[in-house]
């Protein structure tokens, strides 16, 4: 459950970062229409630190941690988030910048992107995958308390 903490830390550290680097880069330019920069803070926020406290409670409970699918688990949804937030924020300083992208610079980015999409969501389906497998089998890390008849 330390791990999962731990990494959702990193994640709102990372988003808060972000969430910085947007306003005084935007400032910085003279920006002030909407970019793909301002959407990084949030993705970071929700897509990293909310699953994974939510993922460090589920294993508290149901110790997804042994099964077989957590490791592919954080390597997919975390590379998945890892490669959408570059590619959103590369796009974003394009925009900011006002820089022109080709027809095929502009394709890779959005490509990217929508792979790091794809990660993302193979991870989301991975995890609940692991939980409907723990829900399955009635592992929970501690025991239930016995239900209590009506009968006085």
């Amino acid at each position: 459950m330390k791990r999962h903490i731990v990494i959702a830390f990193v994640y709102a550290i990372v988003a808060m970062l972000c969430g910085v680097f947007y306003r005084e880069f935007t400032k910085a330019c003279g920006f002030t229409d909407p970019t793909a920069l301002g959407k990084v803070h949030t993705h970071l926020f929700m897509l990293g630190m909310v699953v994974f406290l939510l993922f460090a409670l589920f294993d508290g409970k149901f110790r997804l941690r042994d099964q077989k699918l957590y490791l592919p688990f954080l390597i997919v949804y975390n590379a998945g988030v890892a490669i959408a937030s570059v590619m959103m924020l590369v796009r974003g300083v394009f925009e900011t910048t006002g820089t022109a992208l080709s027809a095929g610079a502009d394709g890779a980015i959005s490509g990217i992107a929508g792979l790091g999409h794809i990660l993302t969501a193979v991870g989301i389906v991975f995890f609940f995958v692991m939980l409907l497998i723990a829900v399955r089998a009635g592992k929970n890390a501690e025991p239930e308390e016995p239900q209590q008849s009506d009968k006085a």
